[in-house]
């Protein structure tokens, strides 16, 4: 399956694997730490303790395939408009809105993986007193950091490197430990950002 951004956008493509189950293949990025946050998402509505989920990526089906009668196939189909972030919810009666990626690598995070316009959607939602932020997870080092957006445009507006180096995360984000339930307590970091309200 091809999925375009419309109008000349930079596009992303998106392929299924011909294999039997034809599942969608996005290179295995951020699956395993989404998959964990939609957990860690799901456990905190079955406590009632904050109301978070993540955003279905809107897309215009174009093609559709029906090779028998209960299973159609999509075959192509386009972004209707650029996503924003990944999650966004309320807590506490604040706004939290956030954009989870994975890296394999031990050194930085590239900034290739965010695009501008959900920096541009971030730094909007803090400026709004919404509470944003990325939470960045090393895969190689097995280390989850919850990046504030302002400590995000911080490094953005006085660096001209294009990655973010691991000893920022150290100096500047908060790491989240990994736990059972939830999986990944992200909210026991937004609080300590709240200051506990």
């Amino acid at each position: 399956m091809k999925l375009n951004y419309p109008n000349a956008i930079k596009k992303e493509i998106i392929t299924i694997n011909e294999n039997k189950n034809n599942k969608i293949n996005h290179k295995n990025r951020g699956m395993t730490l989404e998959s964990e946050l939609n957990v860690t998402n799901e456990y905190y509505r079955e406590i009632d303790k904050a109301y978070i989920y993540k955003k279905p990526t809107p897309i215009k089906i174009v093609k559709v395939d029906y090779p028998s009668r209960d299973k159609a196939v999509i075959k192509e189909a386009y972004f209707t408009i650029p996503s924003t972030t990944d999650y966004n919810g309320i807590y506490k009666g604040l706004y939290i809105d956030f954009e989870a990626k994975e890296t394999k690598s031990k050194t930085a995070f590239s900034l290739s993986n965010i695009h501008k316009h959900q920096i541009t959607h971030l730094k909007n939602i803090a400026k709004h007193n919404g509470i944003s932020f990325l939470i960045v997870r090393f895969t190689t080092l097995n280390r989850t950091f919850l990046l504030k957006t302002d400590s995000l445009l911080k490094f953005i507006n006085n660096n001209q490197r294009r990655s973010i180096p691991i000893e920022y995360f150290n100096k500047e984000a908060f790491i989240i430990k990994d736990g059972y339930r939830p999986r990944i307590d992200y909210l026991k970091i937004v609080d300590q950002i709240i200051g506990g309200k």
